[in-house]
């Protein structure tokens, strides 16, 4: 099951580590909801050929493709270059979603105040970030994460590092989280 909390600020600390207050400011998935319009799936990775819940997911948000990435030392080329990529600070046009198939890792997230969420994902965690947020992904001391990507339409994964508060879907993103539309799904 997914945990989430607020991080320090301290940004010369280790981006693998939990790193969190002490004692951290857990938050619950109503409010990761509410505070980022990040969405959270429980699906078991044994079943999920069988049981229909990805599918019924996919359906729903009319995800038409999908791929699979391997992050490690063996398996990604330029791994340290990518990692820092992965770490730097971005923004989408699209949805990200991701599916943990395998090992674990944290993506980071900024609420409405600009303070960073860390989600901790493993497998059977889907998450669901919209388009606009400003986010990050890192691995923990593991070093492994595979997971799938899903996409509507062409595969199309192109960040914008911050500053790009002028982009029409960071706009709109803050728009939907001050209006609470994550919630009430008027988005």
């Amino acid at each position: 099951m997914v945990r989430a909390w607020y991080m320090d600020d301290d940004t010369t600390a280790d981006q693998r580590l939990e790193h969190h207050k002490t004692p951290p400011e857990f938050i619950g998935l109503d409010d990761l909801l509410k505070l980022t319009g990040v969405e959270y799936f429980q699906l078991d990775t044994k079943t999920l050929q069988t049981d229909g819940k990805l599918e019924a997911i996919k359906t729903q948000r009319g995800y038409n493709y999908e791929d699979e990435l391997v992050c490690s030392k063996e398996c990604l080329p330029n791994y340290e270059d990518k990692l820092k990529i992965f770490y730097t600070e971005h923004l989408h046009t699209d949805e990200e979603i991701r599916l943990v198939v395998e090992g674990s890792g944290y993506f980071d997230v900024r609420d409405e105040r600009d303070q960073w969420i860390r989600i901790e994902v493993t497998p059977g965690d889907l998450l669901i970030l919209p388009s606009g947020i400003y986010h990050r992904f890192t691995l923990d001391s593991n070093n492994f994460i595979k997971a799938k990507r899903f996409f509507i339409g062409e595969p199309v994964w192109t960040p914008f590092n911050r500053p790009c508060d002028d982009m029409d879907c960071r706009k709109k993103y803050l728009t939907n989280i001050r209006k609470g539309a994550f919630i009430t799904g008027t988005r």
